[in-house]
């Protein structure tokens, strides 16, 4: 009998908005108001079912409204989103998404996610036109025998460096950009694919997950909570330091059962075709020297350099990002001195490369569309706050954490799950003599748990990248995932009993 194959991501994803589709059939539709404040007139905006209404720019009205958090993180942008207005839950008239919401919904997804999905098309010729000039496989050929028995060094400064920069600015989206280049030189250490996989996106994952000063994040939620963002930033510190640590021995572990067996792989049976992926020379047609490889490689690392300044200190998202890269293919072309039509063929060539996981994204997206068109994530949210009311301090925080995972399936924006949530589940904190932070630290670790395996997070374009399916990810993924809830959940206690 013919063993049955695992679908791909793209049918992943559809059977997920299947589900949610009717999802919005069997939950009720129900919203919170909210209130946005507009930086240009000077005023908050109150968002109702039935339209809107401006009030003065004030603190009076922060209050009248319910909502504890200082009028100075509006009107300095710390807060750009709308927030959720405590107590105003209320029940609407069910919209629930037919078939055809459903098969409109990765059209839409894949408009609103337009920016995301022209960066990774942008990356993806880029890449093309690096490997056309045969550079990138003289570096890839050097940095092996420079890492000659020093593998483990190459899991360690990768994944901690991610791990910084998901902890520091959010760094989730732009992973996406670094797949084509680190899994050939993991590769080339004698590691598998799953290995610069888990390097990448759990580093990423990891980072967020215990973030310190993310403004996506751990400052956003404190400020939409009421509180300084550096209340609780010891503890999430010494969580980056103890989750990172233990991510990196676990990916070690794998890894050098691999290297010194590679039939111990769980992608073993597609080791020829992600070589054949990865690892293809491409002899460069341009006549290129060895230093006009330096140069093109040089420019190539100022690329990630550039928009990792930018992202951390500049404010720069995806239409400066994306415009980077641009900007690096041609420099890198001239430099080759490629003719105009190689350069044209390697770049579309390139970016054909990677709209499968530009479709992803789109797919992706549309499952978040659904749910907004289905009204039915602020009843979540409702249901969720009324769970948790009367607890022991140790069981509060830990249901906490076990809800802000169940919600991140459904609001996967850790900046738009804090602005929606914060105003209503902080104020619960109260109720059972808790600081704030500690529902902050509960929705953080939650969100971040979730993101290992969540398919409406950014996973299943990360497999596409490398070409694995998503049960083979669960399969080496989940001790993992066992084991840090584990962690989890004893820091959390212990933080709210010391």
């Amino acid at each position: 009998m013919k063993k049955i194959k695992f679908p791909s991501a793209h049918t992943v994803l559809l059977l997920i908005a299947a589900l949610v589709a009717l999802s919005t059939w069997l939950i009720p539709s129900g919203e919170y108001e909210q209130l946005k404040y507009d930086k240009d007139k000077g005023v908050f905006i109150h968002r109702f079912h039935k339209g809107e209404k401006e009030f003065p720019g004030t603190q009076a009205t922060l209050d009248e409204f319910g909502i504890k958090t200082g009028l100075e993180k509006f009107t300095s942008g710390d807060i750009w989103k709308p927030v959720g207005i405590p107590g105003t839950y209320h029940e609407l008239d069910s919209n629930p998404q037919g078939l055809l919401a459903f098969i409109q919904s990765p059209l839409k997804g894949i408009m609103e996610a337009m920016d995301v999905i022209l960066f990774v098309l942008i990356i993806g010729g880029f890449i093309g036109v690096i490997h056309k000039t045969g550079a990138f496989d003289a570096g890839i050929a050097s940095l092996a025998k420079i890492l000659k028995g020093r593998e483990k060094l190459l899991i360690i400064i990768i994944t901690s460096l991610i791990a910084l920069g998901g902890t520091t600015f959010g760094l989730a989206e732009e992973t996406i950009a670094f797949y084509p280049i680190l899994v050939p030189v993991f590769l080339a250490a004698g590691y598998d694919a799953m290995v610069a996989l888990a390097a990448i996106y759990i580093g990423s994952s990891i980072g967020t997950m215990c973030s310190t000063v993310n403004p996506f994040s751990a400052i956003i939620a404190s400020d939409a909570a009421g509180i300084d963002w550096t209340n609780g930033l010891t503890g999430r510190m010494m969580m980056l330091v103890l989750g990172t640590a233990f991510c990196i021995a676990y990916i070690i572990r794998y890894a050098e059962k691999v290297r010194k067996d590679p039939s111990a792989s769980i992608i073993y049976e597609q080791k020829e075709e992600i070589e054949s992926m990865f690892l293809t020379r491409n002899e460069s047609e341009n006549g290129n020297s060895s230093s006009r490889y330096s140069l093109i490689l040089v420019v190539f690392a100022l690329c990630f350099i550039v928009m990792i300044i930018g992202v951390s200190n500049l404010d720069w998202w995806f239409l400066e990002m994306t415009t980077v890269f641009f900007v690096g293919s041609i420099l890198v072309g001239l430099i080759a001195w490629m003719k105009e039509m190689d350069f044209i063929s390697a770049f579309v060539k390139g970016a054909n490369d990677l709209l499968s996981v530009a479709l992803i994204i789109g797919l992706a997206r549309g499952v978040t569309v659904l749910m907004e068109d289905g009204l039915i994530s602020d009843t979540l949210l409702y249901y969720s706050s009324t769970v948790v009311q009367g607890m022991p301090k140790g069981v509060f925080v830990n249901v906490m954490m076990f809800l802000y995972a169940g919600l991140s399936f459904f609001i996967p924006s850790s900046s738009g799950m804090a602005v929606l949530s914060m105003p209503i589940m902080a104020p619960l904190a109260d109720v059972v003599d808790l600081g704030r932070e500690h529902v902050v630290n509960a929705y953080q670790y939650g969100m971040g748990l979730m993101a290992f395996i969540t398919p409406t997070g950014l996973i299943l374009a990360s497999l596409t990248m490398v070409n694995v399916t998503y049960d083979k990810w669960l399969r080496f993924v989940m001790p993992l995932l066992g084991w840090l809830t584990l962690l989890t959940m004893i820091f959390l206690t212990a933080n709210v009993y010391i």
